[in-house]
């Protein structure tokens, strides 16, 4: 079956996984101002004031740290079954399951690194409550008065053992398109970035070091402009949430950025990409080589060593 452009709309939601709930929910209400919105058994909901479905990031108790699941919104009921069919014929184990924090019949499968993938099209969308409605009736609910106040959820990067694997699922079998990748001297790719529409990236897709399957290297949340992201940095150092790195400027993307470690010990990553689209239907994928990446970011400070060593969860 041939992959269909436009068949995945966009990045749903995501479920993170916790060793300290109470930490990881106070992080993201308190330092992104993100709002809770319910609770079931050992999950706490939340969303960003911009996403228009009722959640935007799950976040579950558990023994370790780490991504559960990513869930992927579809164009269309068609578009849902197309590539619940696409999947099936490319040897993904899948099945059909009632859908989680609020999307409708969906489509859980793998992709070959054993990520969980939710496949779904019926949502429900945000009503906001009389103490959240915005003035704006094209905007879901009005902006909070706590935190830095994050837009959405922007995207995911995970660790693989296989990156050019797992790249290609996202291509050939969801429909997503390559933008950006780090190649090797030797020819491997290190690290491929894809996208669902037309913002630069949903999906990436970076070398584990260990080797290791299925593992997160981080999520990330996209502020309104880069002030808010220097707020951010402000707010961790104020209450204790370790920083890693940043703010710097990255030169794949452009992303300015800052890397933190909430409370149960997940990267989270501030991003500021909203300025930056990839408009053109043929865009070329650009490739990074071996030397170039080795000069770090766009500006700022190298690369620590963390930032290659820290994934979710921990491996010996």
């Amino acid at each position: 079956m041939n992959p269909a452009r436009g068949d995945i709309a966009h990045l749903g939601h995501a479920e993170l996984l916790t060793p300290d709930l109470d930490g990881t929910v106070w992080f993201f209400t308190e330092i992104l101002g993100l709002t809770e919105t319910k609770r079931v058994g050992g999950s706490v909901h939340l969303r960003t004031f911009d996403d228009y479905e009722l959640t935007s990031l799950v976040v579950t108790a558990h023994e370790t740290n780490g991504l559960r699941r990513m869930a992927l919104r579809a164009s269309s009921p068609e578009a849902l079954e197309r590539r619940a069919a696409a999947c099936i014929e490319a040897g993904r184990a899948g099945e059909w399951v009632d859908g989680e924090a609020g999307a409708g019949r969906t489509f859980r499968t793998t992709d070959p690194d054993g990520h969980l993938f939710d496949l779904y099209y019926d949502t429900e969308y945000y009503v906001a409550p009389d103490d959240l409605r915005p003035s704006l009736k094209n905007q879901p609910q009005a902006r909070p008065n706590r935190g830095v106040g994050v837009r959405r959820l922007d995207h995911v990067n995970y660790l693989a053992a296989d990156v050019l694997a797992n790249a290609e699922f996202i291509e050939h079998t969801l429909g997503g398109r390559p933008t950006e990748q780090i190649k090797l001297d030797s020819g491997k790719v290190a690290a491929r970035w894809m996208t669902f529409n037309n913002k630069s990236y949903d999906v990436v897709y970076t070398e584990d070091w260990t080797g290791t399957e299925g593992r997160l290297h981080h999520i990330a949340f996209a502020t309104d402009e880069r002030n808010d992201i220097l707020r951010a940095a402000d707010l961790c150092i104020d209450r204790g949430v370790h920083i890693e790195t940043g703010p710097h400027k990255h030169a794949i993307q452009q992303t300015f950025f800052l890397y933190v470690w909430e409370p149960g010990g997940n990267r989270i990553e501030l991003c500021n990409p909203l300025t930056r689209l990839v408009l053109a239907p043929d865009w070329p994928m650009v490739t990074w080589t071996e030397e170039e990446r080795k000069k770090g970011q766009a500006w700022g400070l190298q690369t620590i060593s963390t930032f290659h060593t820290h994934g979710m969860p921990p491996v010996g």
